[in-house]
């Protein structure tokens, strides 16, 4: 058992939560091989036990899989930790038999989502339920609306939203209180810096920042070999980022980076959520992994401090003119609504 880390706490919603977040995404899909099912399980309770109190699951990952295993990990000690999960697009079984992706905005989709979810989870309520994506071809104020119902039912206690701007906030705001906006955010995806990270400010709705790590670059561990021996399944290979060409260009700002981690005395993880930590009190970033030693240094980020000074050149290192290669792919760019640069 791992011991507690002094984590400072930050707001989501009426909630306390710890600054730093765990991403439930990695323990079933997404990077290549999963972990096993008591490996995924031991790893959720490990972190629970080092101080995080905030827990990120969906419907989408691992079409259920996640949230099974973290109903199965975490339930017997709910009311240590508050608990988002996400509908409006999860996976839906054809009459071939094979399970799609499917973004559906549709009040009873959403309602459909979250009692599928509960019953994964094995829980009664669920703290923070985020929409997913936005399905454009329902207006977001219909979506929201029967979120709020869920709300009303006793079935969610919060409202969340993910990869939407900031206008889009803003209406589904005037329906129901928002409590929190998801989008990737780190060193390497500065979008929300357009409008949204000021529009989530301004209304009192927390900034949940995943893939602070930068899908791994900001971690300095995958250099261009390994980027080359990525798992078949891996969703990187469909990121422009990642391609040959582009991530041979991006690993050039590596060494300076290492570097700039060096000074700090911290490790290149750290500097990147360190760096998140800091830039306010609203941002709560949301890492992911499979490895308790890598759960653990990320949570030391906490601790880290960085001058004025430092920060400048490490924004001036790597920020959207010297990454090269957009974020999503053409498909992907279409299902958000997130401003671009």
């Amino acid at each position: 058992m791992s011991h507690p880390i002094s984590i400072p706490q930050r707001n989501l919603g009426p909630f306390q939560v710890s600054a730093l977040a765990f991403g439930c995404m990695n323990v079933c899909h997404a990077y290549g091989a999963s972990p096993t099912t008591e490996a995924a399980v031991r790893l959720l309770q490990e972190a629970l036990d080092a101080g995080v109190t905030h827990f990120d699951t969906a419907a989408l990952y691992g079409f259920g899989e996640s949230e099974r295993l973290v109903g199965r990990a975490l339930k017997s000690r709910r009311d240590q930790f508050v608990l988002a999960s996400k509908g409006g697009m999860a996976g839906v079984t054809g009459e071939d038999g094979v399970t799609r992706r499917v973004i559906d905005g549709r009040p009873e989709a959403v309602r459909r989502n979250c009692e599928d979810s509960l019953r994964r989870l094995g829980l009664d309520v669920i703290d923070l339920y985020y929409l997913h994506r936005w399905d454009k071809s329902v207006p977001i104020e219909d979506t929201v609306g029967e979120m709020s119902r869920l709300v009303e039912r006793g079935h969610v206690r919060t409202v969340g939203l993910s990869e939407v701007s900031a206008a889009t906030l803003r209406k589904a705001h005037a329906v129901h209180p928002i409590a929190a906006l998801q989008t990737e955010y780190s060193l390497w995806t500065r979008n929300p810096e357009i409008a949204v990270l000021d529009a989530c400010r301004e209304l009192g709705v927390a900034f949940v920042a995943f893939s602070p790590l930068g899908r791994g670059f900001l971690s300095g561990k995958i250099g261009g070999a390994e980027v080359a021996a990525f798992d078949a399944k891996d969703i990187r290979r469909s990121m422009p980022r990642f391609t040959a060409e582009h991530y041979a260009a991006n690993e050039k700002l590596l060494p300076a980076y290492q570097a700039l981690a060096r000074e700090a005395g911290c490790t290149p993880a750290q500097l990147a959520l360190a760096w998140l930590l800091q830039k306010s009190e609203h941002i709560i970033p949301l890492f992911g992994t499979t490895s308790l030693d890598h759960t653990l240094e990320n949570l030391g980020a906490a601790q880290v401090k960085l001058s004025a000074d430092l920060v400048a050149r490490l924004e001036d290192l790597i920020n959207q003119k010297t990454v090269m290669g957009g974020r999503y792919n053409e498909q992907n760019n279409r299902e958000v609504d997130t401003e671009v640069f």
